[in-house]
């Protein structure tokens, strides 16, 4: 029994699409903690109270937004090694592959904002939410990707991140300066001081995994207390990691970095991640707060939205002949990304507790209808179009 279990979870954790089944039985589980006698434990688990202080500086929050501001800080930081390595010497260290997937964040971005806008333009609370749909979820986007294993070519792997990680940092910019109340000034001089001492790092070769951490946590708090989204700090350092050491070419702490994040990123921080985000009670739910137009703003913004965004303004750069289609990839695997692309669970949830649950308004809608089916419909259609057009064998050599 015991060798049965041990065979079985040997051969389930070499699969490349396990990360992704991971994820979505996380995401299932929260949805039944949230609709059971268990919601109770739920919510008390997310709600618990972690504080780490140092003198007069301390962070508290509850255990939800440790996990959003900090174990996604940690994914993005992986991600923004995967981009950098791609921009040095891989798919995108060719400027014009970069074209492409920028084009499709800012139609990604623009359509679904005016989608919603048209639903919401005559509600002076409900039109605050303009920005929720804009974003992707490149934690879900990914885990759906990976659940078609070694079918996926790299190069659509390379184009969603790349596309998911202009969106986000353009969300997060959109964040910066549409839904901060205020504003640490001083917070901000503290991170932008880390800049020039992870680029010093950088051009000396520092190699120390343990002086990028030091920069890397002061850089964190100052980001997170400046009012900016945190998650942003991990993509910067990331960005300032040493491709090759100087001291033996052959080695790559970048690599070696990104080599020992990947299991806990896949199996850990993303699964913790989903079952804390994914538990939306539906307990009266009914066709008016589905039909209302925040829900239905949002839905429409990711679901359609994001397809004519990024298929649309991809189809004009192509066709103008700006960028052409990365390799592998053909105009229906495209259309599927695009689809893909509608998840919008992290920023979208994020955005929307900064646009409404803390205006003290008594609403009568709640924004999470909308992301739910928006992102769900976006999944499916996504993850149907990608297994139709992508090839049965496998392309990744």
């Amino acid at each position: 029994m015991i060798n049965n279990i041990k065979q079985f979870t040997e051969n389930f954790f070499k699969l490349e699409s396990s990360g992704g089944i991971l994820l979505m039985l996380a995401a299932i589980i929260a949805m039944i903690f949230a609709n059971t006698a268990l919601s109770t434990y739920y919510d008390l688990f997310l709600s618990t109270p972690v504080a780490v202080r140092v003198g007069a500086l301390e962070v508290a929050k509850p255990l939800l937004l440790w996990i959003n501001d900090g174990l996604m800080a940690v994914f993005f930081f992986l991600v923004g090694l995967e981009l950098k390595r791609e921009l040095v010497e891989g798919e995108l260290s060719d400027k014009r592959n970069i074209i492409l997937p920028g084009v499709g964040a800012i139609g990604g971005m623009i359509f679904p904002a005016l989608i919603y806008v048209y639903f919401n333009y005559d509600d002076p609370l409900a039109i605050s939410g303009w920005a929720i749909p804009a974003a992707t979820d490149i934690a879900f986007a990914l885990g759906v990707l990976t659940l078609l294993g070694s079918r996926v070519p790299v190069s659509l792997k390379i184009f969603l991140t790349s596309l998911a990680i202009f969106d986000d940092i353009g969300a997060i910019l959109i964040i910066a300066f549409f839904y901060t109340a205020q504003i640490s000034f001083t917070a901000i001089l503290v991170a932008a001081f880390c800049i020039p001492l992870l680029l010093l790092f950088n051009k000396r070769g520092v190699e120390a995994k343990s002086l990028y951490v030091m920069v890397a946590v002061i850089l964190w708090v100052a980001t997170l207390k400046s009012g900016v989204h945190a998650t942003l700090a991990g993509v910067v350092v990331a960005m300032f990691i040493p491709m090759r050491s100087k001291t033996n070419p052959e080695v790559s702490p970048l690599k070696s970095m990104e080599h020992d994040l990947h299991s806990v990123v896949a199996y850990f921080i993303l699964p913790v991640f989903a079952f804390a985000n994914a538990g939306i009670s539906f307990d009266g739910v009914g066709l008016e707060q589905i039909l209302h137009g925040v829900p239905m703003g949002i839905a429409a913004g990711l679901f359609i939205g994001k397809q004519v965004g990024i298929f649309g303004l991809c189809w004009l750069a192509i066709k103008f002949k700006l960028c052409q289609l990365p390799k592998g990839m053909n105009w229906a695997s495209l259309y599927g990304t695009a689809a893909l692309c509608g998840i919008g669970f992290t920023m979208s949830l994020f955005v929307g507790s900064l646009a409404f649950e803390e205006s003290g308004v008594d609403l009568l809608f709640d924004e999470r209808l909308g992301i739910i089916l928006g992102s769900l419909l976006s999944g499916i259609v996504g993850y149907l179009v990608l297994n139709a057009c992508l090839p049965k064998n496998n392309t990744n050599q």
